[in-house]
């Protein structure tokens, strides 16, 4: 911030000389030679400090999760749009309660921090371990067992530095899925002063540690362990998606609304919940989810939510990726278009009687600059393979530049620069 504000004096110390030449006329050449001068050197500042500017607030997260068992390679991916990458999955050994990699991916995660180097240096890694679903039992018996817990969190350590992650990540921790959330709490503590050991004994950086997390922090009267998770965690990531989803609802559903009216579940209640439970905004990452799903409508007259449906369209599961769905559009849809609806905000088309909800460019930058005005710590978009040549998360760092330029443009007021009296 220091840097910054000496830019700003640069900035406006210029801004006084050129006024000052100006009057005494003690310039050899005239004035509208002059004036294209001072545009360069104006923007030129202008430019350098916006620059300061977001490399001091680095810290605010623009993340997203690759999936190994997705086709995007590691080297296509545009690092440089984020600042922190998941590398998923690890999991626990349900024998050894160790962390593991599947062999198949051991090579491409022992690659994945260098190759992402290359396009963003300054890009941080995290190895994402999945303990979610069919994971969770085991999970569950490492969690409420101290020599287990002792056993991966040693491993997940040691691991992470192997293959030269910078973090860890828990996906798909689930208050309702049987596991002890003393216990949970208590492993979190562990895990944390592990952490803290290893980066003392090492001289390395704290690795980072993370967690998914429901968008409710209370589901079915059992609590994630609040005070432990804001303690030792350095974020929890909301999975703000799959409200709805036609495999289990046979109604037409936004799957990912941010609000909801009529008080069906959205994400700003759940973003609520968990402050209203003490949790810090800063310590909250909201979930971009680049998939949507299909249903398929019982009524091809139907085009509204809560239409009934009969149960999934185009795939098996209903799930589409966003560039998926653009191209089932382009394809399909015989000049349909999407409907962006900013009630909700989501994207929704109807083909036939497919019914489509997902988020587009739109919805995408609705979302984060909610997270930047509710002074949340940034976003997570799952996962990237589904991303359309980068529409969604060249989107969603746009947002934070125009943010940028008029938080840039307000500090700057004092300056009362009036380009149009000043420099015509």
């Amino acid at each position: 911030m220091i840097v910054y504000l000496r830019n700003l004096d640069v900035l406006m110390l210029l801004y006084i000389l050129y006024n000052f030449h100006v009057s005494r006329q003690e310039i050899d050449f005239s004035m509208a030679s002059n004036k294209p001068i001072f545009f360069f050197f104006f923007f030129l500042l202008l430019f350098v400090s916006l620059n300061l500017q977001s490399s001091v607030s680095q810290t605010w997260i623009k993340a997203g999760y690759w999936d190994s068992s997705a086709s995007l390679p590691i080297s296509d991916i545009n690092s440089a749009l984020f600042t922190h990458l998941f590398c998923a999955f690890a999991f626990v050994n349900s024998t050894s309660y160790q962390l593991f990699i599947n062999s198949s991916n051991e090579q491409h995660f022992s690659n994945f921090t260098s190759t992402v180097k290359l396009k963003n240096p300054s890009i941080t890694t995290i190895l994402s371990i999945f303990v979610g679903r069919t994971e969770s039992t085991t999970f569950s018996l490492m969690v409420n067992e101290t020599s287990r817990r002792k056993s991966f969190i040693e491993s997940s350590i040691k691991t992470a530095r192997l293959y030269g992650f910078h973090g860890l990540d828990l996906c798909g921790v689930e208050p309702r899925n049987g596991i002890n959330m003393t216990s949970f709490g208590t492993f979190l503590d562990e895990w944390r002063a592990e952490v803290a050991s290893e980066s003392r004994n090492s001289g390395q950086t704290q690795l980072l540690l993370t967690m998914s997390a429901n968008r409710l922090p209370i589901v079915n009267s059992v609590s994630y362990p609040i005070e432990s998770t804001k303690r030792n965690l350095d974020w929890v990531y909301i999975i703000a998606y799959d409200y709805y989803v036609p495999t289990l609802d046979r109604f037409t559903g936004f799957h990912a609304a941010l609000y909801d009216p009529l008080g069906r579940a959205n994400t700003n209640d759940g973003i609520k919940e968990w402050l209203k439970r003490g949790f810090p905004a800063d310590k909250l990452v909201l979930g971009l989810p680049y998939h949507g799903y299909g249903w398929m409508l019982a009524n091809s007259a139907d085009s509204g939510i809560d239409s009934a449906a009969s149960g999934p369209a185009v795939t098996i599961d209903g799930s589409m990726g966003y560039k998926s769905i653009k191209s089932f559009i382009l394809n399909y849809g015989y000049g349909v278009e999407a409907v962006y609806n900013s009630t909700y905000v989501v994207n929704f088309c109807k083909i036939g009687s497919n019914w489509i909800n997902f988020d587009d460019v739109e919805a995408i930058k609705a979302k984060v600059s909610y997270a930047k005005v509710k002074g949340l710590l940034g976003y997570n978009a799952f996962q990237l393979s589904n991303d359309d040549n980068w529409v969604l998360s060249q989107a969603g760092k746009m947002v934070l530049s125009l943010q940028n330029i008029s938080e840039f443009s307000e500090n700057t007021e004092f300056l009362n620069i009036d380009l149009e009296k000043d420099f015509n």
